[in-house]
């Protein structure tokens, strides 16, 4: 198992030249409240020479495949060939409340957006008939989408950001990895299941397939005291957009915390983020984090690595600390690996 790093735009050079520097696999982009993927991503490869670099995730309601295509060339040429494409439908309040994006029927959207941006990273014109997308549009003299960008590689790696087990599936049929969240070692095997249904399907095996679940991570001798780092990001997660259609919070309720839940939204409806944030469950915290001193951090490892992860992200933006604890946190996950005995 080798690590990610999910970073925060604050300080993104120096966390990413940190990993770097500890063999870390990969860094991470989020898009969200803060930031997009691309413009870190952007600067992350200018101050970087070896380590992978991927958006996790770029919002597919956010950009139409072409533009997605162009910014995925463009980073892999300015990175030498280190971009993957992480990609993810986001939430149903972000696609139409930022986007004004129909949330209708995400995986076909999604599977027709791949399919764009593989052909247009291919360097042929693409000419795109579908439910979703038609390239050229109809009407008048559209130029087809065709990019001229001088890539190192014919192929741009392609991650899916995925929950319920058809999105799941869809991953392993259509792309070359799968990013995940809020997810316990238990579930990842459950996750994986799936994604192997899907890489049958395609006629494919698991080898190659990279399992890359993304982790909020907090080190400390105190278990409850590195909880408590992480609850302002549980906060912000489970809160976002309506609770009935939130991805996190459904995933919270599968785990036998409906009440806590709605506890929570209670709470955060009456403006009380603090109390909110305490009727998160610390089991839930948990077992979707790693958390605690680093030999239970390396115990968790363990534990994610026999259940088919392949890269393990440490989301050093989750905890409620500065720039200089982020990089402890980097040098402590990679400790943590080292003691796990699961390094790959």
């Amino acid at each position: 198992m080798r690590l990610g790093a999910n970073l925060v735009y604050q300080g993104a050079g120096a966390l990413a030249r940190a990993a770097e520097g500890l063999d870390y696999d990969v860094v991470l982009a989020p898009e969200g409240y803060r930031s997009d993927a691309a413009s870190v991503l952007g600067l992350v490869a200018g101050q970087t020479e070896r380590i992978g670099l991927a958006s996790g995730v770029m919002q597919i309601p956010a950009r139409p495949p072409g533009l997605a295509a162009l910014t995925a060339a463009t980073l892999d040429s300015l990175s030498g060939g280190r971009f993957r494409l992480g990609l993810g439908v986001s939430n149903p309040g972000v696609s139409q409340g930022w986007y004004g994006v129909d949330f209708a029927r995400p995986l076909s959207r999604t599977r027709e957006y791949v399919e764009i941006v593989r052909k247009a990273v291919a360097g042929g014109p693409v000419d795109h008939r579908g439910e979703h997308f038609t390239l050229p549009g109809p009407g008048g003299e559209g130029a087809p989408l065709h990019l001229f960008t001088e890539l190192p590689r014919p192929r741009i790696p392609v991650y899916l950001a995925a929950v319920g087990p058809r999105s799941l599936r869809l991953a392993g049929e259509i792309a070359d990895g799968w990013i995940g969240v809020f997810t316990s070692p238990e579930a990842v095997a459950k996750s994986v299941g799936e994604i192997r249904a899907g890489r049958e399907l395609a006629g494919l095996g698991m080898a190659g397939f990279d399992v890359l679940p993304s982790l909020p991570t907090a080190v400390a001798d105190d278990l409850g005291g590195a909880l408590d780092q992480l609850r302002p990001h549980y906060v912000y997660m489970l809160g976002i957009g309506d609770p009935a259609q939130n991805f996190y919070c459904a995933m919270a309720r599968e785990m036998g915390h409906e009440k806590e839940i709605a506890l929570f939204h209670e709470r955060l409806a009456a403006g009380d983020r603090a109390g909110a944030g305490a009727a998160i469950p610390a089991d839930f915290i948990d077992r979707t984090s790693l958390a605690g001193p680093v030999p239970r951090i390396a115990d968790r490892m363990q534990a994610f690595a026999e259940a088919g992860v392949t890269t393990l992200g440490v989301m050093v933006s989750a905890a409620a600390t500065d720039h200089e604890g982020r990089l402890a946190i980097l040098r402590r996950a990679a400790e943590a690996l080292d003691l796990a005995g699961v390094a790959g």
